[in-house]
């Protein structure tokens, strides 16, 4: 619009001159069709608008708002139409509780009241896209800075609403997932009444009083010797069962050897533990019933 603008200054020049005796009347035609052909020139580039990939146009006239989305790429439109565009790819929006980590400075994370009245802090990101027929609503009925209109408040809230029916505790270990799909469902159904689609919801943390976190560390802690403990009590009672079983089985070696020895399975015995010693030279017995027995234990 700004060369359609230059070239009605330079027709009206033109005219102007046209009135009076300035010596650049012989210019006079010269300045009328450049005039005209800015004018041109300004209204073809205004006419036509390009989109880029991931976005979407949306026309404005008056005040009025066109229904019809420009999709990417090169669009004809009334030179006069003012376009705004949306960015129709996945966007996110992060609370955190870390310095310059989330979408504002500072401390952002969310604060709730748990079902047992403590205070729990919650990092969060949202993954969310607009959708791109919703676009000219979003602009008419929100605005461009949808995301500190919808997307912020309504997670804020949503998870404050929600939190209030679990405890602490649970909201840290076991009801997590739980608590993160229902809070999902909640604000799912109000960003879609709205116009944009929520992708994903991520819980990135969940801090805990400190209280409470000393509580939890000392019963972890507690359970962990108990386990400690009972290892070892199993660990003592295999080895009282081994010493018994090896005392079952002396006792009753003893007791074979108290009642059930003869004399030859002595004198065996005695050549044995002789033979094997390695003192041993050559012995000599006498057997009661043929020839005697000779020993070599070299």
């Amino acid at each position: 619009m700004l060369l359609v603008l230059i070239g009605i200054g330079v027709l009206v020049l033109g005219f102007a001159l046209a009135k009076s005796d300035s010596p650049l009347t012989e210019y006079l035609g010269s300045i009328k069709v450049a005039g005209i052909l800015l004018v041109l020139v300004g209204l073809g580039l205004s006419s036509v608008k390009q989109i880029e990939p991931g976005d979407v146009g949306v026309q404005k006239l008056f005040g009025k708002v066109n229904t019809t989305i420009l999709e990417s790429g090169l669009n004809v439109i009334n030179p006069l139409v003012e376009v705004v565009t949306f960015d129709v790819r996945t966007q996110n929006y992060t609370m955190s509780g870390v310095h310059d980590e989330g979408d504002k400075a500072g401390d952002d994370a969310i604060r709730v009241l748990s079902a047992d009245g403590l205070e729990v802090i919650i990092d969060l990101t949202v993954l969310y896209k607009v959708l791109p027929n919703e676009a000219p609503r979003i602009l008419k009925e929100i605005g461009t800075d949808y995301r500190n209109t919808i997307v912020r408040p309504i997670c804020r809230t949503k998870i404050r609403d929600n939190a209030v029916y679990y405890d602490a505790v649970a909201l840290y270990s076991t009801k997590r997932d739980e608590f993160q799909s229902r809070i999902f469902k909640t604000i799912e159904a109000d960003f879609k009444s709205r116009g944009l689609i929520l992708e994903q919801l991520l819980v990135r943390n969940i801090t805990l009083p400190a209280s409470v976190k000393t509580t939890i560390e000392s019963k972890i802690n507690a359970e962990q010797d108990a386990q400690k403990m009972t290892f070892v009590l199993q660990k003592e009672k295999q080895e009282a069962e081994r010493k018994r079983v090896e005392a079952q089985g002396i006792a009753d070696y003893q007791k074979i050897l108290s009642t059930g020895l003869s004399d030859k399975q002595l004198q065996y015995e005695m050549i044995k533990a002789i033979a094997t010693s390695p003192n041993a030279k050559l012995i000599i017995m006498d057997s009661k019933k043929g020839s005697p027995i000779i020993v070599d234990g070299k």
